[in-house]
């Protein structure tokens, strides 16, 4: 956690700076907003921003704003400085630590900002298994894609796979591509020089540069330019950055990671998307399944973010009653993690009583998440009617019609149906050619075993 302290490190201000050491923060000291611009606009970046609330918050908040730089500002001054807290909270901070400091409350404040971004939460096999690969890889410096449906975690695997390298204790910096428009990202990637543009009224380290000796997460990397695509190839392949205005090349030492929902192989076939940066991008991809395919983790994330709202609400903890445990567990969350976290952070504000009741189980538009009704419930009664039928029958029996089913559903092809079935092609054809020395008959590709039927 990297916290920067701007104002005149008196009494209070000392302790409040001891304090975050103590809790493993590493602090830097600015005594005025100029001096604290200075310190971002270098590339030394910051987690949090903690100011004296005497002075001009709205002029550090405007000029963050205006250049783009992106990190929680919390306000502190003495408990008598009650408007300048009220003008601070206006102007755009989020927090107000009174003064003198309080151990407990810096903690919870250090907490809140490095905490969730960085748990990961599952207990499901398909979520296992990427988390494995994850940790497997992290010491290494290849670069990782990580893909998904929006909302499945991929910026928490980047952080972990930071948390578990070398670079551990080197910057983590994200950038997200999609939410910076084209004709700034460049700057926001590489920096500027003071004067480059309409705007540059100083030198603006960029994001490469504020990395240096850690990680580069590219968020949504999908969605950036293609001409912007070829200056991020040879950043990769060299290591070395051109400030925009900028007369000489700067090197940086840096593990690239980058995320996107899409198919980028299709987006290569579209020529929307280099096919030489995919293949530099993509020495390791994890691909993190959508909530729908990782039913064991819906209750663990319920619960985990059911005991997370209650405390930051100040809320007592209430369990999850049986009606919206059914209702969360059929939901077909297309929204993913990101929804399901929404969903309980309204519940836990609409509960009463002593537990979270169906009731309190709403879409963001007040529709009831009833889990009796719809498409959804429709396919867990359909589940539970498919697992009455097994009962009584071998697990070969089952696992005999599984592969030959998904086999005919795939029309014969067994590329296909492997990885319907989540097993290799040879493990496949084993199974085939089992089946077969047992007398069935097993479909050719392009024939249904069924056909004639």
């Amino acid at each position: 956690m990297r916290l920067l302290i701007v104002g005149t490190l008196g009494g209070q201000l000392t302790a409040a700076s001891k304090i975050a050491m103590d809790r493993g923060a590493s602090v830097t000291h600015a005594r005025t907003v100029d001096e604290a611009l200075t310190i971002l606009r270098s590339g030394r970046g910051a987690d949090l921003l903690m100011i004296d609330v005497m002075l001009d918050v709205a002029r550090l908040v405007g000029h963050l704003q205006r250049e783009r730089i992106h990190l929680p500002i919390v306000a502190c001054g003495t408990e008598t400085d009650a408007n300048a807290a009220v003008n601070a909270i206006r102007a755009g901070a989020k927090e107000y630590i009174p003064l003198p400091p309080d151990p407990e409350l810096i903690a919870a404040v250090l907490a809140a900002v490095a905490q969730e971004r960085n748990s990961i939460i599952y207990r499901d096999e398909a979520m296992a298994s990427v988390v494995r690969l994850a940790e497997q890889i992290a010491p290494s410096d290849a670069s990782v894609l990580i893909t998904g449906e929006s909302g499945t975690g991929k910026e928490v695997i980047a952080r972990h796979v930071h948390s578990r390298s070398s670079r551990a204790d080197k910057p983590f910096v994200s950038i997200n591509c999609a939410a910076i428009p084209e004709q700034l990202l460049e700057s926001e990637l590489f920096g500027h020089e003071k004067g480059a543009f309409t705007g540059a009224v100083a030198r603006r380290i960029g994001k490469f540069e504020e990395a240096n000796g850690g990680t580069l997460l590219l968020d949504e990397i999908s969605e950036m330019d293609v001409r912007l695509q070829a200056k991020l190839l040879r950043a990769i392949q060299e290591r070395v950055i051109d400030r925009v205005g900028g007369t000489r090349p700067v090197p940086v030492d840096i593990r690239i990671l980058a995320t996107s929902n899409r198919d980028l192989a299709e987006s290569v076939r579209n020529g929307t998307f280099r096919e030489d940066l995919l293949f530099r991008l993509n020495v390791v991809n994890l691909k993190l399944p959508p909530l729908r395919e990782r039913h064991s983790d819906i209750m663990e994330l319920a619960a985990h973010f059911a005991a997370h709202y209650s405390e930051v609400n100040g809320l007592p903890r209430r369990r999850i009653g049986e009606d919206a445990r059914r209702a969360l567990l059929t939901n077909p969350w297309p929204g993913n993690v990101r929804e399901l976290e929404n969903t309980m952070h309204r519940a836990v504000l609409l509960a009463s009583g002593e537990e979270i009741g169906v009731a309190a189980i709403m879409t963001p538009d007040g529709v009831p998440m009833t889990g009796n009704t719809g498409p959804a419930a429709h396919a867990a009664q359909t589940a539970e009617a498919v697992a009455r039928t097994m009962v009584g029958r071998t697990v070969a029996d089952v696992e005999r019609e599984l592969i030959l089913d998904t086999l005919d559903h795939c029309l014969g092809n067994r590329t296909h149906a492997a990885k319907i079935l989540g097993i290799s092609i040879r493990t496949l054809r084993n199974k085939l050619n089992q089946y077969s020395g047992e007398g069935l008959s097993i479909p050719a590709p392009g024939e249904a075993r069924l056909a004639a039927y």
